[in-house]
């Protein structure tokens, strides 16, 4: 029997499989959850597809600054690695305790109920919560053990989700432009001082981040993306652009669409367009729901495939629970690194609702990811640190990447629940015992190996 010790996963995915992962897990169950969210924030359909727009724009210098350390080190664990060759154990522990526990995991949790949830069109039995977690655990599971046996296959299996969620996304975009005239558009209220202005984009863009959140994942599995180097960058950079276009235009065009109290008035639930079209609605609207149940289904597909390989990187240096560390003999997959995170999904159910969970997310994501983008001014002077692709003015763009993130922790607190935050805080701190029993752990058995 292969030794799951002595062997890495292989690369085996290329440019379009990648690039399909990083927008299948950004683009999905964001979209169709934060509209309304935002719209709520926004007060004015025109200034909410402002803050859409600029939702994508902090995301420039985090994607500059990540696609550089991806090349340079393009092996699994991402954010964790960086920050442990940067010199900091600690705080590569700290980014992967959170991930685990208040961004990655709740991640499946939030998408399994939303892909539920788009089939309340259908029948009201899939609106009955105790109904909706079921079948959400069944997705899990099934997408887990799917993953457990086969990297490529779910590889491939993503390409088709992702190209079946984005022929709706358009269709919502060429309908809307028909809808320009129908006043909706012109609705809601604008904040009356520039004091108000910028509190409400702030909180707008903080709700944004579900959305566009998932950039970083695909380098959790750097060590399995072929041609890293020409790879990564390119899926990386040219994701970005796509959805932040595609973020914008949906937003204008579901505001042209949607009378502009309806979109607001939707609470942990998404608003179908389809519904508003006049001829043909009822038939477009069911099509559009299953459209919303694939889209969330290739998030989590994208999510469950790629989000496991950061435990099993980090507990492969002993900084983490060991069992999390294993490679499957036959199939090469973190088999239980997958199993318990999907498990561990499936309790989150018992948290709360969908938006609460969302904030919960997003504090958690800003703070993890603050502390990744200054792990390059360490990096830089690291003599084996030899990028292919590097950023352009990269210091200002690390300095930039990492205020985001404090402005995006800030506008969690205007925009979400504060039980949540709480949450998401006190989970965040009960990581500190584990690292230091860890740390010793691995001081004492290299004291007695030397």
């Amino acid at each position: 029997m292969t030794d799951p010790t002595a062997v890495a996963p292989p690369r085996q995915l290329a440019l379009l499989q990648t690039s399909s992962l990083v927008v299948g897990t950004v683009i999905g169950s964001g979209v169709f959850l934060s509209l309304p969210i935002v719209a709520r924030i926004g007060l004015n359909p025109l200034l909410t597809v402002v803050i859409w727009f600029l939702g994508g724009v902090v995301w420039i210098p985090q994607i500059l600054v990540l696609a550089e350390m991806g090349t340079a080190y393009p092996i699994q664990g991402g954010a964790y690695y960086y920050l442990n060759k940067a010199g900091s154990p600690f705080l590569a522990f700290f980014y992967t305790w959170t991930a685990f526990l208040t961004s990655d995991t709740p991640t499946l949790t939030i998408v399994a109920l939303g892909a539920i949830s788009a089939l309340k069109f259908f029948s009201p039995f899939f609106g009955d919560p105790a109904i909706a977690r079921v079948l959400a655990a069944a997705l899990i599971i099934g997408l887990a053990l799917l993953h457990y046996r086969s990297v490529r296959t779910g590889g491939n299996l993503q390409i088709l989700l992702t190209v079946a969620k984005l022929t709706p996304l358009l269709s919502i975009v060429v309908i809307g432009m028909f809808f320009l005239g129908s006043g909706n558009t012109g609705g809601g209220t604008l904040p009356v001082s520039s004091a108000g202005v910028f509190a409400v984009i702030t909180a707008g863009i903080s709700s944004t981040l579900w959305s566009y959140a998932g950039f970083t994942n695909i380098l959790y599995m750097a060590g399995e993306v072929k041609q890293p180097e020409r790879t990564l960058p390119r899926a990386l950079i040219g994701s970005l652009v796509f959805v932040m276009i595609a973020y914008t235009l949906i937003s204008f065009c579901t505001s042209a669409i949607v009378p502009y109290d309806d979109l607001i008035a939707a609470r942990g639930d998404f608003v179908n367009p389809f519904q508003y079209i006049g001829i043909g609605a009822t038939v477009a609207g069911g099509i559009f729901a299953v459209a919303v149940f694939v889209s969330m289904l290739g998030v989590l597909n994208a999510s469950i495939m790629v989000q496991p390989r950061l435990e099993y990187a980090i507990a492969r240096d002993g900084l983490f629970f060991s069992v999390f560390g294993h490679l499957h003999p036959k199939y090469l997959t973190p088999d239980y690194s997958i199993l318990i995170q999907c498990g561990l999904a499936i309790v989150l159910f018992l948290l709360g609702d969908i938006e609460n969970m969302i904030g919960y997310f997003t504090l958690s994501y800003a703070l993890q990811n603050g502390i990744v983008y200054g792990a390059i001014f360490f990096l830089r002077k690291r003599d084996d640190y030899h990028p292919t692709y590097r950023s352009p003015w990269w210091k200002g763009m690390a300095v930039l990447a990492m205020a985001t993130q404090v402005y995006v922790a800030v506008g969690t607190f205007l925009a979400y629940p504060t039980g949540g935050l709480l949450a998401s805080l006190f989970l965040i701190l009960s990581g500190m015992p584990v690292y230091f029993y860890y740390a010793s752990r691995k001081r004492s058995r290299t004291g007695a190996s030397t």
